[in-house]
């Protein structure tokens, strides 16, 4: 079973339908047998980030209301991420645009590390408040998961895999992706938002039951037999 997910490094119910996910996922019969691929997704791409400005301030401008409303909307998620285990520090968080975060995490599936590269990602921005618009930050997160900081260092310097986070964003508009986390399994079901486990688990268990149905026995002699109304 293939499973797409459309996400982005910034959003914080992306990071929070992950363990939602990955909880039902833990729980499913197959999990060995189902492929995870991470779809690049950016909610703001023209964002550009201003030094020493808090993500309460950032938000409030983005959202158009003052810096106190941002930071309660901020505390809200980290009461919806503590359920999950996650604890957000939006204190430490630095506004980031994530183009170069998401060619990371492209680097990385190249090398079969594409599942490790962006929990870390999540984790140094939501958890640790590193700066993924720095380079060196991304090469270190790259060499803390085994992959070589300096060619990931080069990679993103030069642009290598621009346009494979550009395919990403051009499919997600061809499918009607409005918001993410979205997911996307066997290219035909989808669905949209952080969902409970058990939705994630129904879903799981509904597509690899269509995939993998139970054989019908080919009839090769019917004869005289009894059943419930009796014998023939």
């Amino acid at each position: 079973m293939k499973v797409e997910i459309w996400s982005d490094v910034v959003c914080p119910f992306c990071y929070v339908g992950k363990r939602k996910f990955e909880n039902a996922l833990g729980q499913f019969a197959h999990r060995d047998d189902v492929q995870i691929e991470w779809k690049s997704f950016q909610l703001t791409p023209d964002f550009v980030p201003v030094p020493g400005e808090s993500i309460h301030a950032s938000l409030a401008k983005k959202k158009g209301v003052s810096e106190s409303e941002g930071r309660r909307m901020g505390d809200q998620m980290t009461q919806i991420a503590k359920e999950v285990g996650l604890a957000y520090d939006f204190d430490k968080t630095i506004p980031a645009n994530t183009f170069l975060a998401h060619q990371l995490i492209h680097f990385a599936a190249h090398q079969g590390q594409q599942g490790a590269m962006k929990e870390r990602l999540f984790a140094a921005y939501y958890l640790e408040g590193q700066d993924l618009n720095s380079l060196d930050t991304l090469a270190s997160l790259a060499a803390e998961i085994g992959l070589d900081a300096a060619a990931a260092r080069q990679a993103l310097a030069a642009g290598t895999y621009a346009n494979e986070v550009r395919r990403d964003e051009y499919e997600a508009q061809q499918i009607g992706v409005r918001g993410v986390p979205f997911f996307v399994f066997d290219d035909k079901y989808a669905v949209s938002g952080a969902q409970p486990s058990e939705v994630f688990a129904e879903v799981l268990d509904k597509v690899w039951a269509e995939a993998h149905p139970k054989a019908q026995p080919t009839m090769l002699a019917n004869g005289p037999a009894c059943g419930p109304e009796g014998c023939d």
